[in-house]
């Protein structure tokens, strides 16, 4: 089995980010009428069980005291800037 691949358009797997071939897979999915494609049946699985999850991904969590403390801030006043007298 050949596995290169050139010149041949590629769309991402929305569980992993692998590039996949669509006319070289035959795992897909539709939802909503849109159809997604999968370098593995397991990726499959997981875009089905959860569809919204990999759609509509929440943003990563900031590390370290400082992030957190300006998340907390930034909660506080609504992501207004403190105006100091």
């Amino acid at each position: 089995m050949n596995l290169t691949v050139k010149n041949k358009k590629t769309v991402i797997d929305p569980v992993c980010g692998m590039d996949v071939v669509p006319t070289m897979t035959e795992i897909k999915a539709n939802i909503n009428g849109e159809t997604y494609y999968f370098c593995a049946e397991g990726c499959r699985k997981s875009f089905i069980d959860d569809p919204e999850k990999f759609l509509n991904p929440k943003p990563a969590k900031k590390k370290g005291w400082w992030c957190r403390y300006t998340e907390r801030l930034e909660k506080a006043t609504g992501g207004k800037s403190m105006n100091c007298h």
